[in-house]
């Protein structure tokens, strides 16, 4: 995988993205940090982590909440710089450094709350330690690319169908979008050259025909 065109193509996504939310995002100067850091308290309850009651891990909604994260680190990072290449470049380094750094003792919790401690001392994103705690929730870099592409195409599809409005409907048939997203990449091809168009199509077959918008 070449790790510099993999970010640079995560960027431009993101950018695209931020862009459909609103045409000058970086003068709105979002708290990034702040939804990174309430992310990553969704991210530990996922995980699990109270000792007074049963709780199984739910190892898939802990991978999604790393894209979120991952979403609002991209955006933090763009918000300074808006040569893709430029961060590109940065983060191939910092993931190289945080193999070089990862701490085997440290628990997912513990790592988790090293990240939010930085993210709320400096309001920044620190990738070294978010790809730290990648391995622990089994995701790869290759997990990393082809779950934030479908998560973006989630988000495209939310804006879409009316999210800032307050018209989308999150829940249909019982499940949230997520989990409806999660079983429509069970049963698509991430490496297909048209996965993102085949991942919005599922999510459109899907969703209550009374709420579409008509496109």
């Amino acid at each position: 995988m070449d790790l510099a065109l993999t970010f640079t193509t995560m960027l431009t996504m993101q950018e695209q993205i931020n862009q459909r939310i609103h045409a000058d995002w970086r003068a709105q100067q979002h708290a990034w940090h702040r939804a990174i850091w309430v992310e990553c308290a969704e991210l530990l309850d996922h995980h699990g982590w109270k000792w007074w009651k049963k709780q199984d891990q739910d190892l898939a909604q802990v991978q999604l909440e790393l894209i979120d994260i991952w979403h609002f680190g991209l955006s933090a990072l763009l918000q300074n710089e808006k040569r893709h290449a430029t961060i590109a470049h940065q983060l191939v380094q910092d993931y190289q450094r945080a193999g070089d750094q990862q701490n085997a003792s440290a628990s997912f919790a513990e790592l988790i709350e090293a990240f939010v401690l930085e993210t709320l001392q400096t309001h920044q994103f620190n990738a070294p330690l978010f790809f730290q705690l990648l391995p622990t929730a089994q995701l790869s870099m290759d997990d990393l690319y082809r779950t934030y592409l479908s998560k973006n195409v989630l988000n495209v599809f939310r804006q879409d169908h009316g999210y800032q409005q307050g018209s989308y409907q999150k829940h249909w048939n019982g499940l949230e979008d997520n989990e409806h997203l999660r079983a429509i990449m069970a049963n698509v091809d991430l490496h297909h050259p048209q996965v993102r168009e085949h991942l919005y199509q599922g999510l459109k077959d899907g969703y209550p025909h009374q709420n579409l918008v008509h496109e």
